[in-house]
């Protein structure tokens, strides 16, 4: 049964069981703070493929196979999957899985997409529509720079707000029965906040505003604190609209700084020159399916909120200066040693 708490926040009766995860990367991810947290890390950006669009399926494609082999699990154990990424029509996703034999959702949430997957995905595990299933995102740094700003060739300065779209994927495998104790116990839908921001190189500002909503509209539902979380992250609102976003919340009495982290500001050290921090679908799905869900597995965490922010705009509308807004899905993850 799925029961709706609050204003938006739906909760789980028989929370839906992450069953497995993973995460792959490229080199520039690996050599990150993060780096031996994930499964892959590829030493070769274009994965022995003859365009960067491929080269980010085949990330793709590497995460997800790798979460269904942790699980013990074949594609043909699945119901279907739900993946996205930044491409045009989620290409990269659609190339991922077209061999797969399994029924296909495609998703579109920028960078909120792993969030995205995972909520609907346990609606669906919850409500008996799926008994297991898939949700992955990914993106690519040179894909996403030759679909959203400028070839690679052009040599474009960046600004200090641009944030690095990661080369990396990330996968979870969902299902009602198994074995483990992460579960996901609540899922709250964004809204579409805009707040007139039109620079596609300041997509934290952009984004910030829809985290700000999705939190405090979580927290109020669940009658919660943020320390009642080991962690809350978002992703990825990079280090300028993480910033914002604690602002935000400050002026509603609210200090989220003691458990608050953003998958943005966590792939990338200082040395390696991402400006504003990571960004990119599969920024937080490698994030959250490497580094945090092996935290909760060896029980480091045992309440997480993970809460994707997406900045929702295409190559067309940014040329045409249209606004760009922001979206924030959530999911509530839990630990239990029973």
């Amino acid at each position: 049964m799925i029961e709706r708490i609050g204003q938006r926040t739906l909760r789980f009766a028989e929370p839906p069981l992450l069953l497995s995860h993973a995460a792959a990367v490229g080199k520039k991810e690996g050599e990150g703070p993060l780096g031996a947290q994930f499964d892959f890390v590829t030493q070769d950006d274009r994965m022995g493929q003859k365009s960067w669009e491929l080269a980010e399926s085949e990330l793709q494609k590497t995460a997800i196979d790798t979460a269904i082999k942790k699980g013990g699990l074949q594609k043909g154990d699945l119901d279907v999957i739900l993946a996205g990424d930044l491409l045009n029509q989620c290409i990269g996703s659609f190339l991922a899985s077209m061999q797969s034999d399994v029924p296909y959702l495609g998703q579109y949430g920028a960078c909120s997409t792993m969030a995205q997957g995972l909520a609907l995905g346990s609606c669906l595990v919850a409500g008996g529509a799926a008994r297991r299933l898939l949700a992955a995102a990914s993106s690519h740094f040179c894909s996403a720079e030759r679909q959203y700003r400028f070839p690679l060739a052009y040599g474009g300065q960046r600004t200090p707000t641009a944030q690095w779209t990661a080369t990396a994927a990330g996968a979870a495998v969902l299902g009602m029965r198994g074995s483990g104790h992460i579960r996901i116990t609540h899922a709250l839908f964004g809204k579409m906040i805009e707040m007139g921001v039109t620079d596609a190189n300041n997509m934290g500002a952009a984004m910030a505003p829809a985290a700000y909503d999705t939190i405090s509209t979580l927290l109020s539902d669940l009658g919660a604190q943020p320390q009642d979380f080991d962690c809350i992250v978002t992703g990825d609102l990079g280090h300028v609209g993480a910033d914002l976003l604690l602002t935000l919340l400050r002026e509603d009495g609210i200090d989220l700084s003691p458990v608050y982290s953003d998958c943005g500001s966590l792939l990338f050290g200082e040395t390696q020159d991402a400006h504003a921090g990571g960004s990119g679908c599969g920024c937080s799905a490698a994030v959250l399916c490497g580094p945090l869900l092996r935290d909760m597995q060896a029980d480091k965490i045992h309440r997480l909120v993970f809460a994707g922010t997406g900045a929702m705009m295409s190559p067309t509308s940014v040329q045409q200066g249209q606004p760009i807004a922001g979206i924030c899905h959530a999911v509530v993850i839990e630990r239990s040693n029973a």
